[in-house]
């Protein structure tokens, strides 16, 4: 188990990311360390998180590990570790069904866990590399996206039962699931576009450019103005895609290959954190995306949780392990 510390005055918690009295670029991330935790395990490789923000529950993709780490951020405790999860990627809660669903990429499944008991549940065969997932609540459905097979696998969140495969013609990105459009949008590395697939018929009904994007990959929805945000991984950037315009609508400079991005609807702020380390953060306003700051934060700082009722934001890092936690500073 781990314990939270908060952050003192004159360092007296040494900062993980930058260093005690390391100065601050000019361009910095407008955040400010207020306390970091302990995590157990090995000084190894974490991937996607999920929060549960009713119950304040964290989980944590320890990849290296093979391991899914349960986190109480209002505590400031590890609750449990859920092992036996080889090489997992993505990680989703899914509190009105009381479960957390985890891809094990080393064995191309799909796992879920009893959010109450760690329990694993039940697992179900995905295609090659599964990594990131969404969940389709009209039809109680979890999505898996394929990476190396260039699909979608769609399973019945209950069950564990096969609903359907969604070829999409080369290896995919992260899925999202658009509710008011009743839509799921995934991003698609093979063809360089944005798929629109509709989650009744499985059938891919509209295909979106998205010019000036190299290896689409991560996605952040701003519901409000059905804006996609997409991170591009193989040239440094975020591109803004107008789901109704149909059309990229804007796009900016980020850290070298951008992985997690993360969007904070009522603060209107964007996270991207990059596989370099390095993490951006832009806000959204009067339909436009202003940049606020960037900033090496650490090695291994790739991905990112954000609490949508305080607006802190959490990373993982290897090295300790441990999770450090950021409020915003401005």
């Amino acid at each position: 188990m781990g314990t939270m510390w908060r952050m003192g005055l004159a360092c007296a918690v040494v900062m993980v990311a930058t260093g005690c009295g390391t100065p601050v670029p000019s361009d910095a991330l407008p955040l400010r360390q207020v306390g970091q935790l302990a995590l157990p395990g090995a000084a190894v490789r974490f991937d996607y998180m999920s929060l549960d923000p009713g119950s304040g529950l964290l989980w944590v993709a320890h990849m290296g590990a093979g391991a899914v780490v349960e986190v109480d951020i209002r505590a400031h405790r590890v609750v449990r570790t859920i092992s036996d999860l080889p090489d997992v990627h993505g990680v989703l809660a899914v509190p009105q069904r009381q479960r957390t669903y985890a891809t094990a990429t080393g064995r191309n499944q799909l796992a879920a866990i009893d959010s109450e008991t760690g329990a694993i549940l039940w697992t179900t065969p995905t295609g090659d590399y599964p990594d990131g997932l969404a969940f389709d609540s009209r039809r109680g459905t979890v999505w898996t996206t394929d990476q190396r097979a260039g699909t979608e696998t769609v399973v019945d969140a209950d069950t564990g039962t096969i609903r359907g495969t969604v070829p999409l013609g080369g290896e995919v990105g992260n899925v999202v699931y658009v509710a008011d459009a009743d839509r799921m949008v995934v991003a698609v590395q093979g063809t360089g576009d944005l798929a629109v697939i509709d989650p009744e018929t499985l059938a891919v009904t509209d295909r979106i450019p998205v010019p000036g994007c190299a290896g689409p990959h991560g996605q952040a929805l701003d519901a409000a103005d059905r804006l996609m945000f997409v991170g591009c991984e193989d040239n440094a950037r975020l591109v803004r895609v107008d789901l109704t315009r149909r059309s990229v609508v804007g796009e900016n400079s980020v850290g070298q290959t951008p992985d997690v991005l993360v969007y904070d609807g009522s603060a209107q702020r964007l996270y991207v954190a990059a596989e370099s380390g390095w993490v951006n953060l832009f806000e959204q306003r009067t339909g436009h995306t202003n940049a606020l700051g960037s900033s090496h934060l650490a090695d291994g700082a790739h991905t990112v949780a954000v609490d949508p009722d305080t607006h802190h934001s959490f990373f993982p890092l290897p090295q300790g392990p441990v999770l450090l936690e950021f409020e915003p500073s401005r």
